[in-house]
């Protein structure tokens, strides 16, 4: 390969600075030889990175694009950079003739952000002979994803790889390349994936947010050579910062949907400042979400169809599912993303009943498709999913609200199923109503035809409201009423009217943060659908909050981070 013959990069224009952050948990898992990659635990503390046997192509994928040296570069001592230094050179020594496994431009241009903004971190205690090796080395990288970075995969990939490519080509000396044609490609790739909301075809937060740093670091990157991004580039930019404020729980994280995180602690907020674009949260859909805010209370919510074709490849069956915090402290959430722990996971945590929303008998909203292998990895995509999703946002006496439907049922049951909340404007109570209808006659005959299925017992329905692991719930004796205990000192009560029966049921939180999936609780409320119309409202509401006033005053909590 020509890649393996280039000329070695004589050195950096200047001192790079690190621009991606890693987690100290995670790194410190590394240095005690426990590798977590796509979903796989492999404990071997005497090992090389590069010698452990990839159980699937996903961890490959993983371990090539080098964000782990993210998290050994938050740990930050001198074992960390011993390790650091031992696996990039051991990745140098496997594959540095420019084949096998990480030559792509997908991974190529994340490896390369790693390699330059940790140049820091990496280098000290080099000789020279491992730092013109390391140099060398970029500059394979660099020559090759100039020559090959149209053959990434559109989206986040190539995101990754023209922004790897343009800092690549302004960081290094000694390295000649063209670089004015992919900064012309970002611009175009901003016009084809960012939409008129700011929004990507995936709907995931995170990964959003991943592609709003790529961009801003490339913005950055050409102001500090006397060079302005194109008007679409910045264009996107402006168009993203609203969209990712919207987006934001009032504890500064996140909401979790689509395969998204909660993201590291003070990434947003420090790529928001690093943009300059001081616009304020959309008032409209932002990605196809909708937020309600009032006082220390946040409340995100999944106002729209799921992802469609590729994009859904980690799409989730979470059409009218929210996510409540208050303060600091997520309350009401998703099971998030199981990605990281496997197949299993994976697809338990896209289904309907790992989301804060209604679900018939266990049947999720969206279904997938039979397993496929694309590009070496096992893949499944979201089909039969609602495509109408009406939403508006109403305002009643004292209240801010969203009334909501989707059609993800009438298929399968005749059944519509609609959603009310109102989020009072002290922030100290969200009510809310979900419906199952059938509107038209072809859904009432749809329905009887479930309910005859059934010998007239009706159609079982479940509303979740999944709890953050770090919420304690009692269950009151008669039933009626379940306590949230917050850590903060807050206590919520949940309460619902009508029909039904009220329970606490296990559950699980999913982070890819940690080694394995954490424990929790979960609220459900169940019942069956007799009629053609079945309501079912219920209150979550503040009880007590004055020794969470006190408490976050002495440790700093606040109800809102600044922009």
């Amino acid at each position: 390969m020509r890649a393996a013959k280039a000329r070695s990069a004589a050195g950096f224009v200047s001192q790079p600075e690190p621009r991606t952050i890693g987690s100290f948990a995670r790194g410190r898992q590394l240095l005690a030889g426990n590798f977590l990659f796509a979903g796989h635990l492999v404990n071997a503390p005497d090992h090389m990175l590069w010698d452990i046997k990839p159980p699937n192509p996903a961890f490959i994928e993983e371990t090539q694009g080098f964000a782990w040296l993210d998290d050994l570069a938050s740990v930050g001592d001198h074992e960390a950079r011993s390790r650091a230094q031992d696996w990039v050179f051991g990745w140098i020594d496997a594959y540095g003739n420019g084949r096998g496994e990480g030559w792509t431009p997908d991974l190529t241009g994340r490896r390369l952000i790693r390699w330059i903004s940790h140049a820091l971190f990496l280098m000290g205690g080099m000789t020279s002979e491992q730092s013109e090796r390391f140099f060398r080395s970029l500059g394979q990288q660099t020559l090759f994803l100039a020559r090959r970075w149209g053959g990434a995969t559109p989206g986040l990939p190539r995101f990754e790889a023209l922004t790897g490519l343009i800092y690549a080509g302004f960081s290094l000396t000694g390295v000649k390349v063209r670089v004015d044609a992919a900064i012309r490609a970002l611009a175009q790739e901003c016009v084809e994936q960012i939409d008129k909301q700011g929004g990507i075809p995936t709907r995931n937060p995170e990964e959003l947010l991943e592609v709003f740093t790529l961009l801003n670091w490339a913005a950055l990157t050409l102001r500090e050579v006397g060079r302005e991004p194109e008007p679409e580039h910045l264009e996107a930019i402006n168009r993203i910062a609203p969209t990712l404020r919207a987006l934001r729980h009032s504890d500064g994280s996140l909401a979790r949907f689509h395969g998204g995180g909660r993201g590291l602690d003070g990434r947003l907020d420090h790529a928001l400042a690093n943009s300059g674009v001081r616009a304020t949260a959309n008032e409209d859909l932002s990605m196809g979400y909708a937020r309600l805010s009032a006082g220390r209370t946040s409340v995100i919510i999944d106002g729209a169809p799921p992802p469609v074709g590729n994009a859904s490849a980690n799409g989730h069956a979470s059409t009218l599912a929210f996510e409540l915090t208050s303060g600091r402290r997520p309350v009401i959430v998703n099971c998030g993303s199981g990605l990281q722990f496997g197949q299993e996971w994976h697809k338990a945590g896209r289904a309907t009943p790992s989301h804060s929303v209604l679900g018939l008998s266990g049947q999720s909203s969206s279904r997938l498709s039979q397993p496929m292998v694309l590009d070496g990895i096992e893949r499944t995509f979201l089909v039969q999913t609602p495509k109408q999703v009406p939403l508006q946002y109403v305002v009643g006496t004292g209240t801010t609200g969203i009334v909501a439907a989707h059609d993800g049922y009438i298929g399968s049951h005749g059944l519509t199923h609609m959603r009310k909340l109102e989020l009072a404007v002290s922030g100290r109570e969200l009510s809310g109503e979900d419906t199952l209808t059938a509107v038209s006659e072809a859904d009432q005959q749809k329905f009887d035809t479930m309910l005859d299925e059934t010998s007239l017992q009706g159609v079982p329905y479940s509303v979740r409201f999944h709890l953050h692991p770090e919420v304690d719930a009692t269950l009151d004796m008669g039933g009626t009423a379940v306590s949230l205990a917050l850590r903060s000192g807050e206590i919520w009560v949940f309460r619902f009217e009508g029909r039904g029966e009220l329970a606490l049921e296990s559950s699980v939180y999913l982070e890819k943060t940690r080694l394995k999936p954490r424990k929790t609780k979960q609220v459900v409320l169940s019942g069956v659908a007799m009629d053609y119309a079945t309501r079912i409202r219920w209150t979550l509401a503040k009880a007590q909050d004055t020794p969470t006033v006190l408490r976050d005053l002495e440790t700093g909590d606040r109800a809102e981070l600044p922009d």
